[in-house]
């Protein structure tokens, strides 16, 4: 029978290190994770979907010239003093709902060696209990509660979740492709895990997203764990060796609205359908964005 989790999930660790070449040259100096995302940046998704789900502590693993995350979560009491005198009430409270919407802290990363390193630079933030790992290339929307369950499955069965999405053999290549027990639904259980695999080696189409809830025993398995795909500490093969140790780990099969902002493409398309769906600016947006759909030329149409 599978055993609960004895300790309730309370914290998410949010690796932000890395250096966001593919967005170059505006990640020279801005980090990947504050590129706006209509008028949010993309991590401050990330923190409020953390704190929705009830995880008030969050830990940021930082690199190299990402201070500029520390100052998006402090306080700037100019601003909000002129805005104050302003008398702008809406934009006073955009700026608290960034400083306010969770207890952030951070710790750096030191060097870049992997997902499964940053991961372990949060074991002393973690302790002894389960915590969430949030990706911020991965938004998703606010009416899908996915965290919430697999916060759920966990607390049910212990051990560790981890979300999951049909890519497609054709797009499994990009991700960690997953083998589960047959006759799953939504929620499944892991049998086995590897990193990127070529399309006919991968052991289903099922990829892992950008979102997990871990138990602490993996601490103890990442710091035995050797470099592998990338010359990099992996996260999929930290969880690779708990499933081989019979350590219980479950995926959920998500279905809902994700929005990848890790490429260039997928964040045009991030932007354009959250801005499409805001009550204040969607019926303008909607609007015109038609009117230009309605205007370019047909595909292979030649130019005049």
């Amino acid at each position: 029978m599978p055993t609960p989790s004895a300790r309730p999930t309370r914290k998410a660790v949010i690796p932000v290190a890395g250096m966001g070449t593919r967005f170059l040259p505006a990640t020279k100096a801005v980090p990947k994770e504050l590129l706006p995302v209509v008028d949010r940046p993309a991590l401050q998704y990330i923190v409020e979907e953390a704190a929705r789900a009830g995880l008030g502590e969050v830990l940021m693993v930082t690199g190299r010239n990402k201070a500029a995350i520390e100052d998006f979560f402090d306080r700037v009491p100019e601003l909000e003093t002129a805005l104050e005198k302003k008398g702008d009430a809406a934009r006073l409270a955009a700026v608290h709902d960034s400083t306010e919407v969770a207890q952030v802290h951070f710790v750096r990363q030191g060097e870049a060696r992997g997902l499964g390193h940053a991961v372990l630079q949060a074991a002393a933030f973690v302790g002894d209990e389960p915590f969430a790992v949030l990706l911020g290339d991965d938004i998703i929307d606010a009416r899908d509660h996915l965290l919430e369950q697999m916060l759920q499955v966990q607390a049910e069965h212990g051990g560790s979740v981890v979300a999951l999405l049909d890519v497609g053999r054709e797009n499994i290549d990009k991700y960690g492709a997953v083998a589960v027990e047959p006759g799953g639904t939504d929620v499944v259980t892991i049998t086995g895990l590897v990193e990127k695999p070529p399309a006919d080696e991968a052991p289903s189409s099922l990829a892992v997203i950008g979102r997990y809830v871990l138990a602490p025993e993996v601490f103890d398995v990442l710091r035995e764990t050797a470099p592998g795909r990338g010359g990099e500490i992996q996260l999929t093969d930290a969880l690779a060796t708990l499933v081989e140790r019979g350590e219980p780990v479950h995926g959920v099969v998500f279905s809902g609205r994700r929005y990848d902002t890790g490429d260039r493409l997928d964040y045009l398309k991030a932007v354009v359908q959250l801005a499409s769906e805001r009550e204040d600016l969607g019926p303008g947006f909607r609007s015109w964005l038609a009117e230009f759909v309605a205007d370019l030329p047909a595909t292979g149409a030649s130019e005049a």
